[in-house]
């Protein structure tokens, strides 16, 4: 048998949550929750607020990441091409890929789960 470690990050301290739980109308800031963590997977809830990459910064990370947005609006460039996402959208970014968020829904939240894995 295969075993590995996992770490679960609670946001209420409770077993069960609810992806959408918890989340104020507005912030000036993007609130980032880690909702699970084991040895080769990450699995994150992102909320923007309007949000987008700083300008000049460019994601590029070691590792690979699946994004689902569910609820909002994104645009996000992969390089060179920009891709609109709405609701039920997914995107598979490979490792090493240079990304960026150019853009979320301004007149309310935009919910994402992502799963970083190698």
């Amino acid at each position: 048998m295969n075993f590995y470690s996992c770490r679960f990050v609670y946001i209420s301290g409770q077993m069960k949550n609810n992806l959408f739980g918890q989340i104020p109308k507005n912030m000036p800031q993007e609130i980032f929750a880690e909702l699970l963590s084991a040895t080769n997977v990450r699995i994150e809830r992102i909320v923007s607020f309007g949000q987008a990459s700083p300008a000049g910064f460019w994601y590029n990370q070691p590792e690979n990441e699946w994004v689902l947005l569910l609820e909002g609006f994104a645009r996000i460039r992969l390089n060179d091409r920009l891709e609109d996402m709405t609701v039920g959208d997914y995107l598979n970014i490979p490792a090493g890929t240079r990304h960026r968020v150019e853009k979320t829904a301004g007149n309310g939240r935009t919910v994402w789960l992502a799963v970083f894995y190698k």
